[in-house]
């Protein structure tokens, strides 16, 4: 079976510092065909996680502009997987937790992010399965 990491093993994340603003990060993201920027601190640490979908929510719908700084609407404390998991490990938790976007990372170190187009139907059609199996057990 495939581990994320056979999925990012020649990612090259898009990173950007929390102070970067939204204009930037989208620019950036149009450039990349990405959905999404792995922020980081000063420090280089995983601080949060910017996708188009909080573009849409927290700065248009709001009526910020593009100079805001990512840390004013990014999704803080991404929750993270290790790049050992399995792609069916990691569709469930994007299910559970209703997001699109995964950051992998060991111990502190920024490996790469997973999205749901990543994933083979194969993977896509096991956790429906599996899915409509606890349905029908409820």
């Amino acid at each position: 079976m495939r581990r994320l990491s056979d999925i990012v093993c020649n990612q090259k994340p898009l990173v950007l510092p929390h102070t970067a603003d939204v204009k930037q990060a989208c620019e950036r993201m149009r450039e990349r065909k990405a959905g999404s920027v792995l922020v980081i601190d000063e420090h280089g640490k995983l601080v949060g996680i910017f996708t188009g979908r909080d573009a849409v929510r927290k700065v248009l719908a709001k009526g910020r502009s593009g100079s805001t700084r990512l840390r004013q609407v990014m999704t803080e404390n991404p929750t993270v997987m290790t790049p050992d998991k399995t792609p069916i490990d990691a569709l469930r938790l994007m299910w559970d937790g209703g997001f699109r976007h995964v950051p992998l990372v060991e111990g502190e170190k920024i490996i790469g992010v997973i999205s749901r187009g990543d994933f083979q139907s194969g993977e896509q059609l096991e956790l429906d399965e599996e899915r409509q199996l606890w349905e029908h057990m409820r």
